[in-house]
């Protein structure tokens, strides 16, 4: 059987973070000629309202590719009406949307309202696609429900058919890891004291003070830990990581950005637990590495997390209450020996997310795109 090699332009415009590793995880293991097309990950609404002039100007023999793979951060109507017709078929890649993204506390506070405009960008462009992908069953729902009910606010001529249409060519598509390579599926010995994994980013909607305010729990409690906070960020929400630079620094070994990916995935393979109290999530990918690590994740029973954690380890991994998350990440740090053969476990199933077992998916896709 000859494998059909598609001539793939993937457009990022926000080349940084998950949307990077998906990009490179892409190009990396498929089997298709897949040329990359970026924009720096700053300014994200001026990114959803420039990208698609920026690339049309840039790319000037677009109509040479036989498929175009973007995502959820551009205007892609701009682009299609710019580039007159000689737009390839094109797959959207949802790795977020505009529409269910949570306002901060300060925003409520303020009574701010969210800014229509950048989610509906979303709608249209998912439209405008051939074929919509979602990284999660949980994100396709939340994108769904949140698009009819931004439709129905629109005072007339509200285009609902446009989700139905969105809903015939969309599907669920998980994105591929790049594992390290020393990311441990056989572990041998725990950490005494363990070691706790925050490796998300320093925003609001990741809830970074339900975090703190469980290890004071365990402070309180004198129970021994040791703490390594990957990431960074700015603004507000970095104000509560300083003040607990400040306050955990007996415990923490690495506090902010490391130098490489390498350091990144040393550190994941020494950690024993690796937590989350998101309010907002479609997938988990900082999770899923750690995870594959060999860390025991604890995770709010909500978002993309119940989905990506196998049902039997539910009661063990899910917590519903942040008073119910201080109570399982004390009993988590006490009795951390005995989780190891659940970690071991837990390990072996994240492997499934590697790029290495996704790609076919992907490439098959793109396969039947072009062949019609």
């Amino acid at each position: 059987m000859v494998c059909v090699i598609v001539k793939i332009l993937f457009i990022e415009p926000f080349f940084g973070g998950s949307h990077r590793e998906f990009a490179l995880g892409f190009q990396q293991y498929s089997r298709h000629d897949v040329s990359l097309a970026t924009l720096p990950d700053r300014f994200w609404k001026w990114r959803m309202r420039g990208a698609g002039v920026f690339f049309a100007e840039k790319i000037r023999n677009i109509e040479q590719f036989d498929l175009v793979f973007t995502c959820d951060m551009i205007d892609l109507t701009d682009l299609a009406a710019l580039v007159h017709g000689k737009l390839p078929p094109v797959v959207m890649y949802f790795h977020e949307n505009q529409i269910s993204y949570p306002l901060s506390g300060y925003q409520r506070l303020q009574g701010m309202q969210a800014d229509l405009h950048p989610g509906f960008t979303n709608i249209v462009s998912a439209f405008a696609a051939d074929r919509v992908l979602f990284n999660s069953q949980f994100h396709f729902n939340d994108f769904m429900d949140a698009a009819s009910a931004m439709i129905k606010k629109m005072p007339d001529f509200r285009p609902v058919w446009m989700l139905d249409e969105i809903r015939k060519k969309a599907q669920v598509l998980y994105p591929g890891c790049r594992f390290d390579n020393n990311a441990r599926a056989d572990l041998k010995k725990c950490n005494d004291p363990p070691l706790i994994i925050w490796n998300h980013r320093w925003e609001y909607d990741k809830k970074p003070e339900v975090f703190f305010k469980a290890l004071e729990t365990l402070k309180h409690k004198n129970i021994a830990f040791r703490l390594c906070v990957l990431g960074g960020g700015s603004g507000k929400t970095s104000e509560i990581f300083m003040q607990a630079q400040q306050r955990f620094r007996d415990e923490i070994l690495v506090f902010g950005h490391v130098e490489s990916r390498e350091q990144y995935f040393q550190w994941l393979g020494q950690g024993d637990i690796a937590v989350s109290c998101a309010i907002q999530e479609n997938f988990g990918i900082s999770i899923v590495e750690a995870v594959r690590c060999g860390c025991m994740p604890l995770l709010p029973c909500r978002l993309s997390y119940p989905e990506i954690i196998p049902q039997a380890f539910h009661s063990d991994v899910l917590y519903t209450a942040e008073n119910q998350f201080a109570e399982k990440l004390c009993h988590m740090v006490v009795n951390h020996e005995s989780y190891l053969p659940v970690r071991k476990k837990l390990s072996a199933c994240m492997a499934g997310f590697s790029w290495e077992n996704s790609i076919e998916q992907y490439d098959t896709l793109l396969d039947s795109m072009v062949k019609g």
